[in-house]
C-alpha cells in the first residue's frame, strides 16, 4: 500500500450526492448502470457510470444518497462521460456496496 500525506488527502473532494436516475449501460465492459446524482446548488448534477448491478436494482437507486469523488477529470466509458466516481465496498464476489451517510444529509455536504 502506498502511503499519502495530509495534503494529497485534502486534495480529494468527496461529497454527499443523491441519485436522481439510473439507466441501463449495456454498452459497458462489465454490467453496470449510468447513474445522475444530485450534489446540491454548489455542485450541481454530475454523471457516473457504476458497476453495482449485482446488488442493486435500477428501480431501488434513485433517492439513495451515496458518496463521491467529485473532483476527477472526465472519465469516457463507452462513449459515456463520466463526470465523478461513487465510491463503494468491494465484496467477496467483486459486488460493490454503495458507501452512503447513516443519516439523510444535504446533498453537497463534504465528507471530511
Amino acid at each position: 500500500m502506498e502511503e499519502i500525506n495530509w495534503n494529497d488527502f485534502e486534495k480529494v473532494e468527496m461529497r454527499v450526492g443523491t441519485i436522481t436516475s439510473v439507466e441501463a449501460f449495456p454498452e459497458a465492459r462489465d454490467p453496470a448502470y449510468k447513474l445522475v446524482i444530485d450534489f446540491g446548488e454548489e455542485i450541481g448534477e454530475k454523471k457516473s457510470s457504476a458497476q453495482i448491478t449485482r446488488r442493486y436494482t435500477k428501480e431501488e437507486l434513485p433517492g439513495r444518497q451515496i458518496i463521491a469523488v467529485v473532483n476527477f477529470p472526465v472519465k469516457r466509458i463507452a462513449g459515456f462521460k463520466s463526470e465523478c466516481l461513487v465510491l463503494g465496498v468491494l465484496g467477496e464476489n467483486k459486488d460493490v456496496v454503495l458507501l452512503s451517510p447513516d443519516q439523510k444529509m444535504p446533498d453537497g455536504s463534504k465528507i471530511g
